[in-house]
């Protein structure tokens, strides 16, 4: 029976009983296999014959922005473009927005010992959301002619749809987690399995910066000594404000700092920026704290028994930063800036600002139109 011959006699004892349930197994194994690789050779074939068929797949969005970023509510627009090689017959194209959240990480369990190492145990948190997920027809077969036919060449269509209004984070793509927006696009054919092509598309959360909150400076001091046994130095003292709370990304962040050292030490004046993405899972039962520096700038030393000194620090903030991100239970992301007054052999004189990552720029004050 397909090419296995029967492996004990007709009036076989009790013996032989494992080997011809073996020899079954044998077979069946043989028939199973036989039927999967028929199966999965029938779609590598398929996805050979779509991939030869289809070509240049894109998906193009018409620019609202430089940067090509939507927000809630707003109407995207585009074309979905693809050149055919021969004559192809269409059921459908559909369009799918999605978007949303996952984070995992993991951690180590387990005590110390030879029989803690043996309970020792990887543990995966993680969580997902999400925040939305629908789907509209671009093109779809007449109800008199059952299938479209294409000709060779190139396909455009046009597509319209527009995002959910709500409170959706921005896009953001982290060590633990991610927050992802994307589009996907479905091609039907007949007897066919149906063809998904997946892009991205960057979408920024509403956080306007000229809000009166983010509109106040910030203002902070710290001063320390330095000891050596029973000596003491002068009091090294350091005051620090900002103009304000909120930016965008590609902005400056302008420092002004008023130093007094008097120490016997040069002490230099050092700015950086902090970006903090905490992880959640569900109801915020763990968590997992990832920092970055993104940017660092330092200011001019201030030699030793110096008093009022003024140092004013540019720090950028890079173009391409996410936004603030606070209106996700899942995942946080917060941004800090760094000032600190770097001391030879004793640790630093800090103080932080809590900073926020706006879309919406402040509005220079318009001045009033001349008198007539």
């Amino acid at each position: 029976m397909n090419g296995l011959k029967f492996p004990f006699k007709k009036n076989g004892s009790a013996r032989d009983a494992p080997v011809c349930i073996s020899w079954a197994c044998a077979v069946w194994f043989k028939q199973y296999t036989h039927s999967c690789c028929f199966f999965f050779r029938a779609i590598l074939f398929a996805q050979k014959m779509f991939g030869e068929t289809f070509k240049n797949f894109t998906i193009h969005f018409n620019a609202n922005n430089p940067r090509v970023t939507f927000s809630s509510g707003d109407f995207m627009a585009g074309q979905i473009s693809f050149d055919l090689s021969k004559e192809t017959k269409l059921s459908s194209i559909t369009l799918t927005l999605n978007g949303k959240a996952k984070v995992q990480w993991t951690t180590q369990g387990g005590g110390g010992g030879r029989r803690g190492r043996r309970r020792r145990q990887r543990r995966v948190h993680s969580a997902r959301l999400e925040f939305f997920n629908f789907s509209q027809i671009v093109m779809q077969e007449n109800n008199a002619v059952p299938n479209t036919t294409l000709q060779p060449g190139t396909h455009v269509y046009p597509f319209t749809c527009q995002i959910p209004q709500g409170n959706f984070p921005s896009s953001f793509h982290g060590v633990h987690g991610s927050i992802i927006y994307s589009m996907k696009v479905e091609i039907h054919r007949p007897w066919h399995l149906a063809k998904e092509f997946v892009t991205e598309f960057n979408f920024a959360s509403h956080i306007d910066a000229n809000q009166p909150h983010l509109l106040a400076p910030l203002a902070g001091s710290n001063t320390k000594t330095l000891c050596c046994l029973w000596c003491a130095s002068g009091p090294i003292s350091m005051t620090v404000c900002t103009e304000r709370k909120g930016f965008v990304p590609g902005e400056m962040v302008k420092i002004i700092c008023e130093l007094s050292n008097g120490s016997s030490r040069i002490v230099t004046p050092h700015a950086t920026l902090i970006q903090k993405q905490m992880f959640y899972t569900h109801n915020k039962c763990n968590r997992r704290l990832q920092m970055k520096n993104l940017a660092s700038v330092d200011g001019q030393p201030v030699n030793p028994s110096s008093s009022e000194v003024y140092s004013d620090m540019m720090l950028p903030i890079p173009p391409n930063t996410t936004l603030t991100i606070s209106n996700c239970p899942i995942l946080e992301l917060d941004y800090t800036v760094d000032v600190s007054l770097r001391i030879r052999g004793s640790t630093d004189l800090k103080v932080l600002f809590p900073i926020v990552l706006c879309n919406i720029p402040v509005y220079a004050p318009q001045p009033p139109p001349p008198y007539q």
